[in-house]
């Protein structure tokens, strides 16, 4: 039986409880990965969907390239951030994105927050920073993510407060302090 979503409320994204904002539809649930494999591989689909469009290969190719390369971003993430939390995010019950989050003791380290193209720029990824931030501020923590100097969401990150601490070629490390 699939766990039903609650409201996002990152502090615990194992078990979220309702949010003040909850009226939103905004809801995290924990990634169960054999039943949201797909929808996960489509998340990621769409990141590479550009850089796709421009190689001359066939569409098997590109899509057995994708999977590939999806499958090594988890195995990644497995084992540089084992104690992670992988959720979907939902807007009224469907799934709309996915949000990859380490909490250490100092920071809060998003390792991924992607909204699906459709969805994008209705403030679902807005709200859920929103969250995050507010919960960082309470725990006096820090929050940094990984963003490429090229991705629109770079403007989104900036305009919540965050500031390049660090670049590394086309990566930028950005951090928000409270």
């Amino acid at each position: 039986m699939r766990e039903r979503p609650k409201s996002v409320n990152p502090r615990n994204s194992a078990h979220p409880a309702k949010s003040p904002d909850s009226a939103q539809g905004i809801t995290l649930r924990p990634v169960a990965l054999a039943a949201d494999q797909d929808f996960l591989l489509q998340v990621y689909a769409s990141t590479r969907a550009h850089e796709m469009s421009l190689v001359p290969w066939t569409d098997a190719q590109k899509q057995a390239f994708v999977r590939q390369q999806f499958e090594a971003q988890l195995a990644h993430y497995a084992m540089q951030y084992p104690e992670a939390n992988h959720n979907l995010i939902h807007k009224q019950g469907n799934p709309v994105g996915r949000l990859y989050l380490a909490r250490g003791p100092e920071v809060l380290h998003i390792l991924d927050i992607t909204i699906l193209p459709a969805r994008r720029n209705a403030g679902i990824g807005s709200h859920v920073m929103g969250e995050l931030l507010r919960e960082a501020k309470q725990a006096k923590k820090r929050v940094t993510i990984y963003v490429e100097s090229f991705n629109p969401s770079l403007r989104l990150f900036e305009r919540l407060g965050f500031r390049k601490v660090e670049e590394n070629g086309f990566q930028f490390l950005m951090e928000w302090k409270a």
